[in-house]
């Protein structure tokens, strides 16, 4: 999305921007397909289309972006077995893991795309 937004509101061919990012053309509509379906990015088809930024990168997270991609987190899911922890006796690790998981997810929702890749990515 930042390469996006680099392109002033032009679009940019599917080609260009999986060589920018280092990726292949195949893989590109993977990530591409879930932005485009919730507005953050617009396509059009064709020989002279390509993807354009429609998001407000103020305010748009990083953590809203992982999970328009990924999926939302679970937050059910034991560490030490992959399965949901009994709420009676749960592992060793829960309350850690939980402790660490949240602060995670606290600071990915706290940092817009309009401060990514540079230096004013704010320290908590």
């Amino acid at each position: 999305m930042a390469h996006l937004a680099a392109n002033n509101e032009d679009t940019i061919s599917g080609r260009q921007l999986a060589d920018e990012l280092n990726s292949t053309q195949h893989f590109l509509p993977q990530v591409m397909k879930p932005l485009v379906g919730l507005n953050y990015v617009a396509s059009s088809p064709g020989p002279t289309g390509g993807y354009r930024l429609t998001a407000n990168l103020a305010e748009t997270t990083l953590m809203e972006v992982i999970e328009a991609i990924e999926g939302p987190f679970d937050l059910g899911q034991c560490i030490s077995t992959g399965k949901p922890c009994p709420t009676q006796e749960p592992c060793a690790l829960h309350i850690p893991w939980t402790r660490a998981m949240d602060a995670v997810l606290a600071e990915l929702g706290s940092v817009t795309l309009d401060v990514m890749g540079t230096d004013s990515v704010p320290e908590g």
